[in-house]
């Protein structure tokens, strides 16, 4: 078979199973959606799509990429994103389409143009939103921005969910293929990513211009974290002997996270009257997750410290966490919120 239609065949196994997992978040409330909010099912296997065709230019696996689709589709600011008129998932859904061009266009002697066309996605914002003014389509509130307290989301997504705060950042088992992934961009040298991922988040604090909800601007760093989740994936499956003090302190950071979520738990626990039970229980869950993160990461620790390759193995185990993880909480967040 050829390298396209091995390809093609990838392409289509992937948007099969992320309109699987689509249909069986969204089918209980299908019968209460009008037309705009069919939207919502078209825009998460749309996004996964996407982030899976552009991870492709720097992941190598099917499963890595796969993933790397899954946790920006299917993540919290995706899904979140559903508290707002439908039509701003679909233009958060658009954005790993238009980094496309950047990333796969123009080689050699043309690849200067890659440069300007990484405008492409910001401008698109732009446009969309002023459309959107012109037909009195007001998709998302230009107040909404991002603010300190929604940085939770950063260490427990599923407790923003529960008090109805932007969604950002993504599930707990992937912060430690993000660690790797961020580690291997710096070891490359690949500064332009990190530009981008910093001018997509200060854009999302900073008040509205062009009547640009600012909001919207996560969805560029997000989706470059959700492409750096995949490359970690592949590292993580693949690292040698002379990685394994990265893999350690990746063990370490999920460690702390698995303790800081337990310790909040058990504060919430003991709180007047069992007040805030709720919010220790999701706590509980997240420290759960994380304790599960470490373990994993642990495994991998072992294994190379033993000098044992057995690739396939890790990834495995990687992907049976990571799929856990976005199972339970795409499922909660999707409930939430409808």
């Amino acid at each position: 078979m050829s390298i396209k239609g091995s390809s093609l065949i990838r392409f289509l196994a992937a948007a099969i199973l992320y309109a699987v997992f689509a249909g069986y978040l969204y089918f209980p409330y299908l019968k209460s959606f009008d037309r705009w909010r069919y939207l919502l099912v078209m825009n998460v296997c749309l996004a996964s799509l996407g982030c899976y065709v552009l991870s492709r230019r720097w992941v190598a696996g099917f499963a890595e990429s796969f993933f790397a689709g899954a946790i920006y589709g299917f993540g919290p600011f995706i899904l979140g994103l559903a508290k707002f008129h439908p039509s701003a998932g679909f233009l958060a859904a658009t954005i790993p389409w238009l980094f496309c061009p950047s990333a796969f266009g123009f080689k050699e002697k043309w690849q200067w143009l890659r440069i300007p066309l990484v405008v492409l996605p910001f401008l698109a914002i732009v446009v969309f939103f002023q459309a959107s003014i012109h037909y009195r389509l007001f998709t998302v509130s230009t107040q909404a921005r991002l603010h300190t307290a929604d940085l939770t989301g950063l260490l427990a997504p599923l407790i923003t969910a529960k008090q109805n705060l932007t969604l950002i950042g993504f599930y707990h088992i992937p912060i430690a293929a993000l660690v790797i992934g961020v580690s291997m961009m710096l070891a490359a040298r690949r500064y332009s990513v990190i530009l981008i991922i910093a001018v997509g988040t200060a854009l999302a604090f900073c008040g509205s211009f062009y009547e640009v909800s600012p909001v919207i601007w996560l969805a560029v760093p997000v989706l470059c974290c959700s492409v750096l989740i995949g490359a970690g994936m592949q590292g993580l499956a693949s690292a040698g002997f002379a990685d394994r003090g990265w893999i350690l302190v990746t063990g370490v950071i999920m460690a702390a996270l698995a303790i800081a979520t337990l310790l909040l738990a058990t504060k919430y626990f003991q709180t007047f009257l069992g007040l805030g039970a709720g919010y220790a229980k999701l706590f509980t869950e997240a420290g759960k997750m994380y304790v599960l993160g470490a373990i994993v990461v642990a495994i991998i620790f072992f294994m190379i410290r033993a000098k044992l390759r057995m690739r396939l193995l890790r990834l495995l185990v990687i992907c049976a966490a990571m799929a856990v993880d976005i199972f339970i909480g795409a499922r909660y967040i999707v409930d939430k919120i409808l």
